[in-house]
C-alpha cells in the first residue's frame, strides 16, 4: 500500500464493470437492506459510482476517483457479492461455496500489458493474489474493450483490483477506445393482419412504427430506393421537393451505422432512398454530423432506420 502511494498513483482512474442478470439488483436502492444504497457506497468511498439506464439485461458500472477510493468501492461491492451468496446458501442444497465474481470492461489496447510477455504478468497477479483472471479474447460488440473476469474472496479481489489499476495507471490505452454499451433487450415482434405488434409479457402491443416499415417493404422488392421507384404510393413520390435534414452521432456510435466497409449506411441509402452524408471526425468533439437529404418520407425513413441501428 504504502509502495502504491509514494509510486504517484494516487491518481484519478475510471474502472468499468459489466454486470448482468440478477446481479445488476444487488447495487440497486430497492434491493439493498438496512439503507445500503449506492449512495452510501459513494459516501463511505469517496468514489463517484454510476450505473447505466436502460432496459438492458446488462448494466455498466462506472468507478472514478482515486485509487483508494477505488479500492473502497471494490471492497463494498465485494462484500455484498458474499453477503448475497451467503443468503442464497441458506436454504440451498449446495455445500460448496461458489466465488464472488466480477467482469472488468478493458480496453483492448491495455490488455497486452495485463497478460505480458508469455502470459508472465496474468500468472503473476493470480499468483500474488489467489484470484482467478480470466481475459476475453474477442472484444465486446461494437467496442473496443474487453471482458476481465476476476473470480476469488472479496480479499482475493481487492488485492487482483489493486494490482490491474497498477498496469492500467502505468500501460494507458492506446488510440481512442470505442467504449462497450450493452444493448436493450430486443422484444420479439409479430406481423398480423398488416400490423406489427411487439411482445411484452402476455400482451402484443401495436409498434406504429414498425407497422410503417412493414407495409413499406411489403409493397417493395428489398433494398429499392422507396422514393424513386413508387410514384404511386402516398408521400413517396419521387417529384416531391427535396430537402436536407442534419443530425448529430456520437463519435463511438458511428462504426455501428456505417457498418464493415460502409456496409450498413449503404443499405440505408438504398432502402430509403436517401442520400446521407457523414461528415468527418472533427479534433476535439465527441460527435459527428450527418446530413440526410430526399424528401420527407425518405429522410423519415432514412432517421428511422438510423435509429434502429
Amino acid at each position: 500500500d504504502t509502495k502504491v502511494t509514494e509510486g504517484g498513483l494516487n491518481v484519478t482512474l475510471t474502472i468499468r464493470l459489466l454486470m448482468h442478470g440478477k446481479v445488476k439488483h444487488l447495487l440497486l436502492p430497492q434491493q439493498l437492506p438496512k439503507g445500503e444504497t449506492v449512495k452510501k457506497m459513494r459516501e463511505e468511498s469517496g468514489a463517484r459510482i454510476n450505473i447505466s439506464e436502460g432496459s438492458c439485461p446488462e448494466r455498466i458500472v462506472t468507478i472514478t476517483g482515486p485509487t483508494d477510493a477505488i479500492f473502497k468501492a471494490f471492497s463494498m461491492i465485494a462484500l455484498k457479492f458474499e453477503e448475497d451468496i451467503n443468503a442464497s446458501m441458506t436454504n440451498s442444497t449446495v455445500t460448496s461455496k461458489p466465488p464472488v465474481t466480477l467482469r472488468l470492461v478493458v480496453p483492448a489496447s491495455q490488455c497486452g500489458s495485463l497478460i505480458g510477455k508469455g502470459g508472465s504478468k496474468i500468472k503473476e497477479i493470480r499468483e500474488s493474489t489467489g484470484a482467478q483472471v480470466q481475459v476475453a479474447g474477442d472484444m465486446l460488440p461494437n467496442s473496443t474493450e474487453r471482458a476481465v473476469t476476476i473470480s476469488g474472496t472479496p480479499d482475493a479481489i481487492i488485492q487482483c483490483v489493486k494490482q490491474i489499476c497498477v498496469v492500467m495507471l502505468e500501460s494507458p490505452p492506446k488510440g481512442a477506445t470505442i467504449p462497450y454499451r450493452p444493448k436493450p433487450a430486443s422484444a420479439p415482434i409479430i406481423f398480423a393482419g398488416g400490423q406489427a405488434f411487439t411482445i411484452q409479457g402476455q400482451y402484443a402491443i401495436p409498434h406504429p412504427d414498425l407497422t410503417k416499415l412493414h407495409q413499406l417493404a411489403m409493397q417493395h422488392p428489398p433494398f429499392t430506393p422507396l422514393g424513386q421507384t413508387t410514384p404511386g404510393f402516398p408521400g413517396l413520390d419521387a417529384t416531391t421537393p427535396t430537402s436536407s435534414h442534419e443530425l448529430t452521432i456520437p463519435n463511438d456510435l458511428i462504426g455501428c451505422i456505417i457498418g464493415r466497409q460502409g456496409s450498413k449506411i449503404n443499405e440505408i441509402r438504398q432502402m430509403s432512398g436517401a442520400q446521407i452524408k457523414i461528415a468527418n471526425a472533427t479534433e476535439g468533439s465527441a460527435e459527428r454530423q450527418v446530413t440526410i437529404t430526399g424528401s420527407p418520407a425518405n429522410i423519415s425513413l432514412a432517421q428511422y432506420l438510423i435509429n434502429a441501428r
